[in-house]
This record gives C-alpha cells, sequence and structure tokens, in this order.
C-alpha cells in the first residue's frame, strides 16, 4: 500500500460537497437560494446585522484516529483553537503583512472558540471526543460523521460547532457544510496534519489555516475566484475581493496580476484563497458582513454574544446607571444571555438621565457636575432638594465640617454636622428634613467619598479598590460562565436564581468603585 504523505497543494471538497447537496436535496436547494437572498441584502445595505459584541461560538473536536499518531494531542487542539481566535479577531501578526493597497479591507470577524465545557446531556467535558475507528482514511462523503460508518455521531449541530479531524485521503485537506444543509452532517472535517500547529501538523500546511478556511465555508464564504475554473466570469458574492482567475497556491509574490484586476490583482493572502498557510491572514470587511449576515440567520441558535464595556458620559466624566431594572438575564438576538459589564471604564447607561435624577411625585434629588462624587459646586459636592409643595434645601459642602441648610417652607434640618473624614469609606451623612405641617418627602443621603477624603485617604482607598475590583472580577467570571451555560441550553432554575443574585452583588460592587473614583482617568 502506498505511503500516505502529507499534503503539499491544498484542496478543499466543500464545493464538490455543496454541488453534490445541490443535486440531491430540494430542501438545501431552496435553503441557500434563501441565504443568499439575504446575504445579497446585507451586502446591499438592505438589512443591518442584529448581533453585536463578539459572537462566542462553543467547539466540539472529534478525533477518529487509526494510528496512535492519528490521534492527536490534547495540547494541538488547543493551538488549533488559538490560532482560530487570532485569525477571526484580526490579532495573527502575520496580518500586518497584508500588502499596504489591501491594508484598509483588513477586518475583525468578531467571532471567537472556545472548547465545549459541557455535553449535550449537561455533564462536564473538555470538548473532545475521540474515537478508535478500523478505517484507514475518509473521504468527503460524511461518512466520519456517523458512528455507523467508523465515524463519530455530531453533537447537536445548532449548539455547537463540530470539527472532525481525520485522516482524509486523496490529498484532502479538508471540506466544509454550507449553512442550509441537513444537520446531521454540517459541520467541518480536517486532515489531522493540517490541525493545529503543533505536534503532528505537517509544513506547508502546519499553522492551523485549513480550519480558518474551512470555518469560512461554514460561514457562508466561497472561494475568492469564484469556482469558475480559471476564468474570470466566478463571484464570490463579495464585492471587495477582486476578480481573479482561479485559485493562488504556494506563496505568491505581490502583485499577481489576472483578469484585468491590476495593478494589485489578486487577493491572494485572504484566507480563502488557496495558497500555503504561511500566506493567508485575512478576511476582508465585504466577508465579515456576510458571516455576521449568517451568524444572524442560519447560524442565530448557536454562540453566545460576549458583551463587552460601554461607557457611559455624562458631563465629560463616567457615571453609573442601570441597563435594566431587573439585571438579570439579557435577551440578545432570541438567545438568553448574561450581560456582564468589566472593570475597564464603568457600568453602563441606557435608562437613567444623565444627571442622576430620582423623582417621587414631590421630591426631585438631581446631582450635576463633572465629578462621580454626588455632585460638586466649585468643586465641591452639592446636594439640592426641589419639594413641589414649596420646601427647598440646598445642602452645600464647602469642603469643612457643616451642612448649611436653608429652610423657604417652615421646616426644619435634623444632623448638621458631616463625620469626620477619617471614618471609613461608605459612611454616609443623613440630615432629615422634618418640616411642622408637611409629610416629610424623604431621606437625603449623600456619599461620603468627596475628592478631599479621596487625597487624604489614598492608600486606604487604593487598597478598598483593589479589593472590590478582585470581588468584581470573581463574580464577571462566574456571570460569564452562567452566560455560556445559558447559551448551551444548560442552565438550570436554581443557576438562573443565583445568576439574579450574583449580578445585583457585581451592580452594587461596580457602584462602590465608581463612588470610590476607580475608573477616573
Amino acid at each position: 500500500m502506498a505511503k500516505d504523505t502529507p499534503p503539499t497543494v491544498r484542496e478543499c471538497a466543500t464545493m464538490p460537497v455543496h454541488e453534490q447537496l445541490l443535486r440531491s436535496d430540494p430542501d438545501y436547494a431552496a435553503n441557500r437560494a434563501d441565504i443568499e437572498t439575504r446575504a445579497w441584502e446585507y451586502a446591499n445595505g438592505d438589512r443591518a446585522g442584529t448581533r453585536t459584541g463578539v459572537t462566542v461560538i462553543p467547539v466540539v473536536v472529534h478525533v477518529v484516529w487509526n494510528t496512535a499518531a492519528q490521534n492527536i494531542s490534547d495540547a494541538q487542539i488547543t493551538s488549533q483553537i488559538d490560532v482560530l481566535n487570532r485569525d477571526f479577531r484580526k490579532t495573527n501578526p502575520d496580518a500586518a503583512s497584508t500588502p499596504g493597497v489591501f491594508a484598509a479591507l483588513v477586518a475583525d470577524a468578531r467571532v471567537e472558540f472556545q472548547m465545549a465545557t459541557t455535553d449535550p446531556s449537561n455533564s462536564p467535558t473538555d470538548g473532545i471526543v475521540r474515537t478508535n475507528t478500523s478505517s484507514t482514511s475518509f473521504g468527503a462523503n460524511d461518512a466520519v460523521k456517523a458512528s455507523s460508518s467508523g465515524g463519530s455521531d455530531p453533537w447537536p449541530t445548532d449548539k455547537y460547532l463540530n470539527l472532525w479531524v481525520c485522516r482524509l485521503s486523496g490529498g484532502l485537506l479538508g471540506y466544509a457544510q454550507f449553512p442550509g444543509g441537513p444537520a446531521a452532517t454540517d459541520g467541518v472535517v480536517i486532515r489531522d496534519t493540517a490541525f493545529g500547529n503543533t505536534g503532528t501538523a505537517a509544513a506547508p500546511f502546519n499553522l492551523g489555516r485549513t480550519a480558518t478556511h474551512e470555518i469560512g465555508h461554514w460561514l457562508n464564504l466561497r472561494h475568492i475566484w469564484g469556482d469558475d475554473g480559471n476564468g474570470c466570469s466566478g463571484d464570490d458574492f463579495v464585492a471587495d475581493t477582486p476578480n481573479c482567475a482561479g485559485a493562488n497556491a504556494g506563496m505568491p509574490a505581490f502583485p499577481h496580476v489576472t483578469c484585468n484586476n491590476g495593478p494589485n490583482g489578486d487577493l491572494f493572502v485572504n484566507y480563502m484563497d488557496y495558497t500555503d498557510d504561511a500566506g493567508m491572514f485575512m478576511f476582508t470587511n465585504g466577508q465579515v458582513n456576510r458571516m455576521q449576515a449568517c451568524l444572524d440567520a442560519e447560524r442565530a441558535s448557536i454562540g453566545f454574544t460576549k458583551v463587552g464595556p460601554t461607557i457611559a458620559v455624562v458631563d465629560l466624566h463616567p457615571t453609573i446607571a442601570v441597563v435594566d431594572v431587573k439585571p438579570t438575564l439579557a435577551v440578545l438576538d432570541k438567545k438568553p444571555t448574561i450581560s456582564v459589564v468589566d472593570l475597564h471604564p464603568t457600568i453602563a447607561v441606557v435608562d437613567v438621565k444623565p444627571t442622576l435624577a430620582v423623582l417621587d411625585n414631590k421630591p426631585t434629588a438631581a446631582f450635576v457636575d463633572l465629578h462621580p462624587t454626588a455632585a460638586a459646586v466649585d468643586l465641591h459636592p452639592t446636594l439640592a432638594v426641589v419639594d413641589n409643595p414649596g420646601t427647598t434645601i440646598a445642602i452645600i459642602d464647602q469642603g469643612g465640617t457643616t451642612l448649611a441648610a436653608a429652610d423657604f417652607g417652615g421646616g426644619t434640618l435634623a444632623g448638621s454636622d458631616i463625620p469626620d473624614p477619617g471614618g471609613l469609606p461608605g459612611e454616609v451623612i443623613n440630615p432629615v428634613f422634618q418640616p411642622g405641617n408637611v409629610p416629610a418627602p424623604f431621606v437625603l443621603a449623600t456619599p461620603h467619598h468627596t475628592n478631599a477624603w479621596i487625597a487624604n485617604h489614598r492608600a486606604l482607598r487604593d487598597a478598598q479598590v483593589e479589593e472590590l475590583a478582585g470581588q468584581a472580577e470573581q463574580l464577571e467570571q462566574a456571570l460569564t460562565a452562567l452566560a455560556q451555560a445559558d447559551s448551551e441550553g444548560t442552565l438550570s432554575a436554581t443557576e438562573a436564581a443565583t445568576a439574579d443574585g450574583l449580578y445585583a452583588e457585581y451592580q452594587r460592587l461596580m457602584a462602590e468603585l465608581t463612588e470610590l473614583g476607580a475608573f477616573d482617568a
């Protein structure tokens, strides 16, 4: 039997699989027509993307092996996930090698991948399924995707990206199923010697780019030359990839002009060409738009949105506000996730006014100025209370130790001294307005954390910030784990109830950190 040596020229079977499905499956043909119509509407600006932030996709890797060498290591699998996250987030260092004339096209796909942490039965997992097979190799007929034919059955393809790693025959490096096909065969197949960038990965396909290429197909990208052989009439349905005559192989020199596309020529550094792994290192803006259209529709059920920090600025200074009256599970594109705001700038503001307003029919408290404390007049906090029945109290902290009260409605003010600044963070002053014949509107509470206190107690403040930030980070990690479980449909009612409490505590910690000035520039 001839020795099976690693391929030296890229060969992808995605288009033959696609053409076979078009011939044999009427539903697939109809689905593809709808998918392309929708993708065109996104490209034409008739539809806008609904997923914001970064989509995180859970991955299960099926290692189907016949020899010990084909049973690739956990480290090799991890290396592939790392490559995917760099390539799809535009953090791969070689993206800087894109020819200058194409530099403006390089785009962040806003997609990340992580190994599944729970299996379909809700049991903990590392996301790796290992299957010893009697088959010495597989082709592009999907046999590797079923245990009945010597392969490994897929996990639910609407919840996981299934990657099969096996020995492919005939020089084949990999193939994918476009969206719209049968669920039982949905996913990506990669040759074991072209998976990851360590272990058995063999040059020139030893940098993990075969998976990047094939997952591009799984997200509805086509080859940049339009799969018309070597002609110039093909189309990948992406406006910012130049028309070119056939696939580029190896490591082309710039420019490579075909199809009258000079002076810049083919975009052979694109992941959807056929060059060596070292020669491809970018997606374009148009390709990202097409992938996001797919994530909004055909792949809408998979993955969860990783919410990044949103900065809300009031009078040129970040402030605290509330995203939801009950900030538990937020629903994004019909997929429940937990909104987690990190420790960077501040908590996002959505539904409160820029000058923290408390409305109670009678009193209105307004805190207005450029500082994260209650407010400031000439750089000192001020609290103004307006009572509709006619009583107005102005309490002015001049940086000293007393409160001045002006009562225009016949009331009195209890509590005229500010606690000593040496008190612990979190102390408040509670002067209570007690009008003679008008019901007391409410109790005033002014935070103790003034600029003067912070300046005089920097070391204590920094220590408290560090402690609170650590607690908030732990809560953020817990909330992220719950969000992933929720996206995978494994979140229990008990865990959901826990999420409510965790998020409330997280909000409290972030409010305290902001009050301490932790997010000040």
